[in-house]
């Protein structure tokens, strides 16, 4: 049986800018498409290309829930996990590739 891994992402426009938070099971591709702006609506309206944060489950059902509870967050939370995780806001898309 094919293991599936499957990943939440946080997206930015810039440091302590807009956000975007997504579920995935493919983050390269899903990222690229961001990126060249393959994706109509918000994240192409706002600029919104910079990932910022990620986290990878193997239960597409564990990452949907992790993805409700992350877009429920205040501000800060969203802001206090990156900054755990990724202190220099860099992006890490390019760390993937």
């Amino acid at each position: 049986m094919k293991e599936y891994k499957y990943y939440v992402y946080i997206l930015t426009s810039e440091r302590n800018g807009v956000f975007y938070v997504g579920v995935t099971n493919n983050l390269t591709r899903c990222i690229y498409e961001h990126k060249a702006e393959l994706v109509p609506g918000f994240t192409k309206k706002y600029d919104v290309k910079m990932l910022v944060y990620y986290e990878d489950f193997e239960d597409i059902s564990e990452a949907i829930r992790r993805e409700k509870i992350i877009k429920k967050w205040k501000r800060k939370f969203k802001v206090d996990a990156i900054e755990r995780a990724n202190p220099q806001w860099k992006d890490l898309y390019f760390d993937l590739i």
